[in-house]
């Protein structure tokens, strides 16, 4: 069932990061690499901040195995949230949104096998993730569909425009499909983890996170949302991919859908904050 579930969120993702891509051009995806200073504060705070977040919880927190490399696995995903609602309350301009996608999933490649040498080190445990793995999951679910789909948005517009909405809500459909099922098959795990301290431990992951992207964000509101919902929302599929991949026998389901759920809630939180301030601020 675990195996069902993650190949469920890994075609949500490729669908929604393909989708996401028949909205672009090759312009957008340059975006991001015009402007320096937001590039160095988007690493920082999705590559910097949060790992190292992620290590002081695994200290401070005695966790789950399970929890313990899943909470890390989410700290060097490379993926934006994604996530339908958030996604959609973001605003329409997509260009940083892009640019950051491919500029972490890039990334990725190379700083994700140098954290896991580094958090091996300091946890004083092997994690597992091997680099090959993490740079195919990495171009798979990520690079791969996004050029595909600013390739079909710059040479077929007309087919993109059609299929774009088909391919979203299939996305969609998806993900809630398989949270659904991981809910269903889960709960009395995850009820248990409600109470050993990882409910506190990954809303703190999730708040830090939003807090971090909205300050280094910079002056735009709508690049300072993207960053905070890309820091802390990562997509469940990519830290569960490297982590059920790496540790077969072990079952990380209840980890991430507490975690996808949560982030459902703090995200959420953070976007209705953003429109009500953006609101008083437009009527004073």
């Amino acid at each position: 069932m675990q195996q069902i579930i993650v190949l469920a969120f890994q075609v949500s993702i490729v669908l929604t990061v393909f989708g996401f891509g028949l909205k672009a051009t090759f312009d957008d995806l340059l975006y991001l690499f015009r402007r320096p200073g937001l590039v160095f504060r988007s690493l920082l705070a999705v590559f910097g901040v949060m790992p190292i977040l992620a290590i002081a919880l695994a200290y401070a927190f005695d966790f789950r195995r399970t929890v313990e490399i899943a909470l890390i696995a989410l700290s060097i995903s490379p993926m934006p949230p994604l996530l339908p609602r958030q996604e959609a309350a973001a605003g329409e301009r997509g260009a940083y949104a892009l640019g950051l996608m491919a500029l972490l999933g890039a990334a990725a490649i190379a700083l994700v096998p140098l954290w896991v040498e580094l958090l091996s080190g300091l946890l004083g445990r092997p994690l597992g993730m091997a680099p090959g793995a993490v740079a195919a999951v990495v171009v798979l679910y990520a690079l791969l569909p996004l050029a595909a789909g600013v390739v079909v948005s710059s040479k077929l517009p007309a087919l993109a425009a059609r299929i774009r909405r088909p391919i979203t809500l299939a996305a969609r459909a998806l993900l809630a499909l398989a949270v659904f099922v991981l809910l269903a098959f889960t709960f009395s795990a995850l009820w248990a983890l409600i109470g050993d301290g990882t409910l506190i431990a990954m809303l703190l992951f999730l708040v830090a996170g939003v807090a971090v992207g909205h300050v280094l964000g910079g002056p735009n509101a709508e690049d300072r949302t993207v960053l905070a919902l890309s820091t802390a929302c990562r997509h469940p599929a990519i830290g569960l991919s490297i982590a059920a991949t790496n540790y077969p026998d072990m079952r990380f389901g209840a980890a991430v859908l507490l975690y996808v759920l949560l982030g459902f809630a703090v995200g959420g939180a953070y976007v209705s904050w953003r429109k009500r301030r953006e609101a008083r601020i437009l009527s004073a």
